[in-house]
């Protein structure tokens, strides 16, 4: 069994590439609904999440801790199996892997809607903020990006603007990424034209949510699965429980649609996409 650290998982992997795999085992048949269910641990100082999956002939397991106190609040590690022996192929840095697989899920969700030089909005400033910049900017040149934040911060590349400010940066936006811990609605969606593209990525929890009721009212609602959404998804639970949309709305990634209004991606991260990156990067690393 190798161990694969962060950095090595990012010199194997680009996040261009990233996609492409992500891309690639969906077209090939991999069926996100066949993953069990994220399972939650409590401890007395946080929990630990474990996902498993078996999608497309492979095996592994994430183990991430959520602390309650300190930092950092998120760790963990990923586990690979060899898909005939079973035995342990590699341990890889669990942290750095989400952080790759997350944006490179939500661009393989919206990659055939995404326009030439699309102008980015991004609420929240921390890796998976930074991280869907830098994948956005690896399937297309971008536009203005341009981060709102409560606190004035400096990003080489992109313009920094307080929340203030979101009605127009909002108006003029191609992509919004929803990158944060919120638990009540990020802005206003009436703000957003109808090209506009969300990606809310910040939680899985049913309590919480990036988006108002109204922009799942009027987009097209992309998952990664219908039954993970509606048990894990709090911007889509809650949007069900308020009249609207219904579970059957719901789009799985990959189905193709003819769109004729706004696109909303929710996602809330699934053991298969872990499993797809984890399989490249070991393919890679033994090569």
């Amino acid at each position: 069994m190798i161990y694969i650290d962060g950095d090595r998982i990012r010199a194997l992997l680009s996040p261009r590439d990233a996609v492409l795999a992500l891309t690639a085992a969906l077209h090939d048949g991999l069926d996100p609904a066949s993953d069990p269910a994220r399972t939650a641990v409590s401890s007395d100082n946080g929990q630990m999440l474990l996902m498993p999956s078996t999608g497309g002939g492979r095996l592994g397991v994430k183990v991430v801790t959520v602390a309650d106190h300190g930092s950092p609040r998120v760790q963990g590690v990923y586990l690979l199996f060899d898909a005939t022996t079973l035995a342990p192929a590699a341990l890889l840095d669990g942290i750095a892997l989400t952080t790759l697989r997350t944006p490179a899920v939500s661009v393989a969700a919206v990659l055939p809607y995404l326009p030439e030089k699309p102008r980015v909005a991004v609420f929240g400033t921390g890796p998976q903020g930074r991280g869907h910049v830098e994948t956005l900017a690896a399937v297309r040149e971008l536009g203005r990006v341009t981060y709102l934040t409560r606190r004035p911060t400096e990003i080489p590349g992109a313009e920094t603007v307080a929340v203030g400010e979101a009605p127009e940066v909002l108006a003029d936006a191609d992509v919004v990424v929803c990158a944060t811990t919120a638990r009540q609605p990020l802005f206003d969606s009436a703000q957003l034209s109808d090209d506009a593209i969300v990606i809310a990525v910040g939680s899985h929890e049913p309590g919480a949510r990036e988006v108002d009721g109204a922009l799942l009212a009027r987009a097209h609602v992309i998952v990664e699965d219908r039954a993970t959404a509606m048990r894990e998804a709090g911007d889509v639970i809650q949007a069900v429980a308020e009249s609207h949309l219904t579970s059957a709305d719901l789009i799985p990634i990959g189905q193709p649609l003819q769109r004729t209004r706004p696109i909303l991606f929710k996602s809330t991260g699934m053991a298969w996409e872990d499993l797809v990156i984890a399989t490249e990067v070991h393919r890679r690393a033994t090569a």
